[in-house]
């Protein structure tokens, strides 16, 4: 049955709102939550079944007890009568019985907590009483005060506690939340455990994704987290192969390419100066700088260690290309503002954003802050034409130039911001476009903490 057929939206809601988001939290309410309710259920049923059931007779038992002592008085009301009413009652039934001449019913009475209790003997002597009379179950620890109207003044009759109702049902109570409590801290312990194992899964995950390694990481949990990790494991070890031999297939690629290039330049610097001279050593140069991009798109972020750096030193040096490419710079990041990251990958992230805001624009603003949720946020501003909004992710793309947005440099290749978001990615964080105050592209890195 699906409940959602038959509950309001807004409970639906409130409900998915109230319930746990972690697993640890959702293992210990499934858990939990049916023990509590067996645990209430049974109480109940006891209280209901059959505490109530011998609180009412014991009443009853009483009430006759009290009903015989009264109406034997009244048969003779002498005191010499009375005398051995009282030791009768005293030996046999185990209640104390006294006459207070002259004396009238006390008005009102102290509420028992168990409600059932004065509710039980106030019907069991109002059957078996005719006269008016008065108790109080709560005044004494191990008896019940009774008393009864009578034409001389009042019985008071000393009941012990337990003619009256049954007096363990709070032993039942306290051992079913002694019971209650200590499944829930057993469960706490084996739940928090298997939970434990899970986080330090996603924690090396996590780690790894950001390229750093965990080597201490060892399978923990349950079989079929440990499954899990095993499996992340050889994931891991599949990638890190993949990387390896990556890296050395670009380093024998970048050698291979930069020789020829190299002898070339070469050639054309002993040869004669001329235009066509000019223009091939244009061309190399250009080549040089495509061959530059592609091996940077594809080596990655390489295996570089992390490191625990200022941000506004990175930002500046990396401001100072621009600067030489005749834009106006303006830095504002605190000195102390720290960031765990790789330093060449980040760099090269923020020179791409940085040289393609100076192309494009005369001014550019360059700020670092810390977030509020944590992590820092390094944003860059220009003056330029800007991208249209509905084209930000196309920019993202790899080899895709918006020359109908913005005048692309001639040497590039559609990569500065792919390779810009792919740093980024790797480092736990993301780069979105957005439109800048200054009417030109504003570009966002954010960086986890």
């Amino acid at each position: 049955m699906n409940l959602r057929l038959f509950l309001p939206r807004h409970f639906q809601r409130l409900v998915k709102r109230s319930l746990p988001t972690t697993l640890f939290g959702r293992s210990l309410l499934i858990i939990v939550l049916p023990v509590a309710l067996m645990q209430i259920a049974v109480t109940w049923v006891f209280f209901d079944a059959h505490w109530q059931t011998v609180t009412s007779r014991l009443s009853d038992g009483l009430a006759g007890d009290v009903a015989w002592a009264v109406e034997s008085y009244q048969d003779d009301p002498s005191p010499a009568a009375m005398a051995r009413l009282s030791d009768r009652a005293e030996k046999s039934l185990s209640l104390s019985l006294a006459l207070q001449p002259g004396r009238t019913l006390p008005v009102g009475r102290r509420a028992n907590p168990f409600a059932v209790v004065d509710r039980s003997l106030e019907q069991a002597l109002a059957q078996r009483l005719d006269a008016p009379f008065w108790f109080d179950t709560t005044r004494y620890p191990a008896y019940v005060d009774i008393r009864v109207q009578v034409n001389e003044g009042v019985i008071r009759i000393l009941a012990p506690r337990d003619r009256a109702f049954a007096t363990q049902g709070h032993i039942f109570v306290l051992w079913m939340t002694v019971a209650t409590l200590l499944l829930t801290a057993i469960a706490i312990l084996f739940i928090r455990n298997q939970t434990r194992s899970i986080e330090r899964l996603a924690s090396a995950a996590d780690d790894f994704g950001k390229g750093i390694d965990a080597p201490a990481f060892k399978p923990h949990g349950a079989r079929e987290v440990r499954q899990a990790a095993h499996a992340f494991l050889a994931m891991k070890s599949r990638i890190q192969r993949h990387i390896d031999q990556r890296t050395a297939l670009l380093a024998s690629v970048s050698h291979d390419l930069r020789t020829p290039l190299t002898r070339l330049k070469l050639e054309l610097a002993l040869a004669e100066p001329g235009p066509r001279n000019a223009e091939m050593k244009r061309d190399l140069a250009e080549m040089e700088h495509m061959i530059d991009e592609y091996l940077a798109f594809a080596r990655g972020e390489g295996g570089e260690a992390m490191e625990t750096i200022h941000l506004k030193g990175l930002i500046d040096e990396v401001s100072e290309g621009a600067l030489r490419a005749g834009a106006e710079v303006h830095v504002a990041a605190d000195p102390e503002l720290t960031a765990s990251v790789r330093p060449n990958a980040l760099k090269r992230a923020l020179s791409n954003l940085v040289m393609n805001a100076a192309v494009h624009g005369e001014h550019i603003e360059v700020s670092a802050a810390a977030r509020v949720a944590g992590g820092v946020e390094i944003t860059v501003d220009d003056d330029g034409p800007g991208i249209p909004e509905d084209r930000y992710e196309d920019a993202f793309k790899a080899f895709n130039r918006l020359d109908d947005a913005r005048n692309q440099n001639d040497k590039g290749v559609g990569l500065g911001l792919a390779i810009a978001r792919d740093v980024a990615r790797g480092h736990g964080g993301d780069v979105t476009l957005d439109r800048s105050p200054m009417g030109g592209l504003r570009a966002v890195v954010r960086l986890p903490g």
